[in-house]
């Protein structure tokens, strides 16, 4: 971000009558909730966007919000964005595409974060979290909905705090604003803990969101931000993470469809003297390439993924056109919406395999009862990707579309992905013998499950069987 500094409202935009009509209308549902505060603090880029400058966001307006005692909500800060929507109307920055649809982005973010004792002036950090999430919806064009979640890996202001990570929710105050433009809603940025993201994961967003609401600590009805906070929601009640969460993966279902793991499979059905064969993809060969289509495909499964050996600052984040318009319903799909117009695997033969072993390391066999439990048994698929090549796995449930794994060949690969289809009864089956799986304590390994009769074997391996692949 360029040098930043605070400017007062009017400065930073001219001559009132010559507000542009998006930033007027914003600004008027800015002063809809704080009359008193015409003229806010502002961070302001020095060279704007439109002007070569490396940060989208025009303004981020900072207001004092003396909260509402009657819902106790406390005291906090309030920042605003201006440049997500169409401020201009001009094409300096969007396209200008009419009234009828969203402006721009079609949305703003805002950040609630708790007024210290004896602050009298805002900090700015937020204002540098803010651009750089822009910066992301910018350069990827993947917008984001209320219920994302943003893996941060690291304190949002810099310093030593838990709160390392990103929920993404509706404000509660400001209203959606209709501009010239197009639309324009408001989505809240909450800080989380790792713990929380997690949990946001494996469950969903909005479902952490509504517990956070109830712990005022925690950020309460507005979910206002507290860096200094040094409990999870968690820790705080020990009952929402072992009762309303399992309960919420088995009524709703998870939204992580995938994983990057320490994973690896062995196709056990041809004897491995066989050359021609590609079936054994075990650690220390050389493994296939995955096809564009399927590096694709599996992409897409991981997009809302946990990251083990990665700290990358922004994950990709599914487009609001998928979390809006996608009909939700027990079929699933594989196929990316950027990828189903392509012929799929036209140059790759489907191997259908009559027995498979799959062995996966400690971190990632825990994700199984998850997997079949929270998105197996709803009609969904889940991904592991392997850190250490191209080998994949993909678990798919009978209501999946396009899977090339079938119920009359449920064990499938294209090249070193393995597509695995479990039926329902099969899954129910398999969750018993996996019970102890559910444990999050250190279990002695190696662990191995067999079913004999549906040819399928798993190991659950140290962590230096895939990290030593020689030994």
């Amino acid at each position: 971000m360029d040098e930043v500094r605070p400017t007062s409202g009017a400065q930073a935009h001219g001559l009132v009558p010559l507000f542009p009509p998006g930033l007027q209308a914003i600004y008027g549902e800015c002063r809809r909730l704080y009359p008193e505060q015409a003229n806010p603090l502002q961070v302001t880029a020095i060279v704007k966007y439109w002007l070569g400058g490396p940060d989208p966001l025009d303004y981020i307006s900072m207001y004092r919000n003396v909260g509402c005692p009657a819902q106790d909500v406390q005291e906090h800060w309030h920042y605003v964005s201006f440049g997500l929507s169409d401020l201009y109307g001009d094409n300096r920055v969007h396209e200008f595409t009419g009234p009828d649809g969203p402006s721009g982005f079609g949305f703003e973010l805002t950040f609630r974060l708790k007024r210290e004792v004896g602050e009298t002036a805002p900090p700015t950090w937020p204002a540098e979290l803010m651009q750089g999430l822009a910066r992301y919806v910018f350069q990827s064009e993947n917008t984001f909905c209320s219920g994302d979640h943003v893996s941060w890996h690291s304190p949002l202001d810099n310093s030593e705090s838990r709160i390392q990570h990103m929920l993404l929710t509706e404000d509660p105050q400001m209203q959606p604003v209709q501009t010239p433009f197009g639309t324009v809603s408001f989505l809240q940025i909450v800080g989380v803990c790792t713990e929380e993201l997690q949990a946001a994961q494996q469950w969903n967003g909005q479902g952490i969101l509504e517990l956070m609401r109830g712990v005022r600590v925690a950020g309460g009805p507005w979910l206002i931000t507290d860096m200094r906070r040094g409990e999870t929601i968690f820790e705080i009640d020990p009952q929402l993470q072992q009762e309303r969460v399992d309960q919420g993966i088995e009524t709703e279902g998870s939204n992580l469809s995938g994983v990057s793991a320490k994973c690896v499979w062995d196709d056990l059905s041809r004897p491995p003297e066989d050359e021609e064969d590609s079936r054994s993809i075990c650690i220390g060969s050389q493994p296939r390439r995955l096809s564009d289509k399927d590096t694709e495909q599996i992409r897409e499964t991981l997009r809302k993924g946990l990251e083990f050996n990665s700290k990358a600052a922004l994950p990709p984040i599914n487009s609001q056109k998928q979390s809006h318009e996608r009909p939700q319903s027990r079929k699933d799909s594989l196929e990316s919406e950027s990828s189903a117009a392509i012929v799929p695997h036209e140059l790759v033969r489907t191997r259908q395999l009559e027995s498979v072993h799959l062995k996966f390391n400690q971190e990632s066999g825990t994700l199984l009862p998850l997997c079949l439990r929270g998105r197996l048994l709803h009609g969904r698929h889940f991904t592991y990707k392997s850190i250490n090549g191209d080998t994949a796995i993909t678990f798919v449930s009978t209501g999946v579309e396009g899977a090339f794994a079938t119920e009359e060949h449920p064990y499938a690969a294209h090249g070193p992905w393995l597509q695995i289809l479990l039926t329902e009864e099969f899954v129910e089956q398999m969750l018993g013998d996996l019970q102890e799986l559910n444990t999050r304590d250190e279990t002695k390994l190696p662990k191995e499950y067999s079913w004999p009769e549906k040819k399928l074997k798993i190991s659950v391996l140290p962590d230096s069987v895939f990290d030593n692949p020689l030994q």
